[in-house]
């Protein structure tokens, strides 16, 4: 088969939404199918300021050239991107190819989360907000879904969001989880330390309000006050390390360690000698640097949006908490730091959980969702 993936961010294959998108493209093409990309790096140089809005104008004219020159099989693309297609393209192809709107994480939920934080003081959105992000690219979203053959989503709470608020056919919609890269899984696991051993803590994540800073970080200043031994690695922060040290006590900066920005490749290295992974998401529609730190033996603890409750389960393979909520986020490591036994069944449960996600397990179960449904559906 020929697949095209389209995916609304810059191509870095270390990168969230695009390296899972690489990744799983890759699996395809060992299996022996033809695989290409288009992304914003495909888009003129010219009009990078407005790719966002025009992106779906430019896939929509990518696939035409393409499907024109050499049949598609299949477009896999991120929520959003085919709109157009879908809506108006697609119907005037003799053979059209399956379309397939793969959600990333639900943008609809995302901007509700958004709004809670504005309403709580925590983000002042911009005044071009409503005109295109609240409003315009949420419909694209939507219509991108309700258009195509297959509308995949990472977890039950956005395919039902989708199914139930934004007419999503019910028949249509599918969860299917993102997986970890080979050279993650079956990684020994380093024993838990002694009571009289520190402990590292791990956030690995963007810094960014979406994925609960507000919350996180005052708990983990005070987590760092009352235990002089424990140390926090912030990993893939993408914000220099001057202003992710600017939110934490002075006097606790030598107990910090901050990377912006690190290889896939290099997260074992970088993980290593840590036992606890910390993500406070308040909108998360996975959470693949979650599954990641667990195949790397850290113990997660996380909230309950709708990714990381799909991943974690808590007291088994960590520890769930609801989101916003600082006290019971600090309470929670605070529960791994003063049970090692605990703690050490969690990262066992943990470890062992993400051994079941590798790519080519999931890729398969992919490829099996494109073959069982007929491309002949319109908009």
């Amino acid at each position: 088969m020929k697949i095209v993936f389209t995916c609304h961010y810059s191509f870095d294959p270390n990168a969230g939404a695009a390296g899972v998108t690489w990744r799983l493209g890759e699996a395809y093409r060992k299996a022996g199918h033809e695989v290409e990309y288009y992304s914003f790096d495909d888009v003129p140089q010219s009009l990078r300021r407005l790719k966002v809005a025009l992106f779906p104008e430019f896939v929509a004219h990518y696939l035409l050239r393409s499907h024109q020159r050499h049949s598609i099989d299949v477009i896999d693309a991120s929520t959003g991107d085919a709109w157009l297609w879908g809506f108006a393209l697609q119907r005037f192809q003799r053979k059209r190819p399956l379309l397939v709107a793969r959600c990333h994480g639900l943008e609809h939920l995302e901007h509700l989360e958004y709004l809670e934080e504005s309403r709580r003081g925590n983000l002042k959105l911009s005044w071009k907000y409503p005109l295109y992000r609240g409003s315009i690219r949420l419909w694209e979203a939507g219509t991108s879904m309700r258009c195509a053959d297959l509308a995949l989503f990472l977890n039950r709470r956005d395919r039902a969001f989708a199914i139930d608020h934004l007419g999503v056919p019910r028949d249509r919609a599918h969860v299917i989880a993102n997986g970890i890269p080979d050279a993650l899984l079956n990684l020994p696991l380093e024993p838990t330390p002694s009571e009289s051993e520190p402990i590292r803590i791990a956030q690995v994540s963007s810094y960014i309000i979406r994925k609960g800073i507000q919350y996180g970080s005052p708990a983990l200043n005070a987590i760092l006050h009352r235990h002089p031994t424990v140390e926090l690695s912030l990993l893939g922060t993408e914000r220099p390390a001057e202003e992710v040290y600017a939110d934490f006590d002075p006097s606790l900066h030598s107990r910090i360690k901050v990377v912006p920005y690190y290889e896939n490749a290099q997260l074992p290295m970088l993980l290593k000698g840590h036992h606890i992974k910390v993500l406070p998401t308040i909108a998360e529609g996975f959470g693949v640097a979650l599954l990641e730190a667990m195949a790397c033996g850290l113990a997660p603890v996380t909230t309950d949006a709708p990714g990381p409750s799909e991943i974690v389960q808590n007291g088994k393979t960590g520890l769930i908490v609801p989101c916003r909520d600082r006290t019971q986020f600090e309470q929670a490591i605070e529960r791994l730091l003063s049970d090692r036994p605990f703690l050490d069944r969690l990262r066992q449960n943990a470890h062992a959980h993400a051994q079941r996600f590798s790519w080519s397990k999931l890729s398969h179960s992919t490829l099996a969702l494109y073959q069982s449904v007929p491309s002949t559906r319109q908009c």
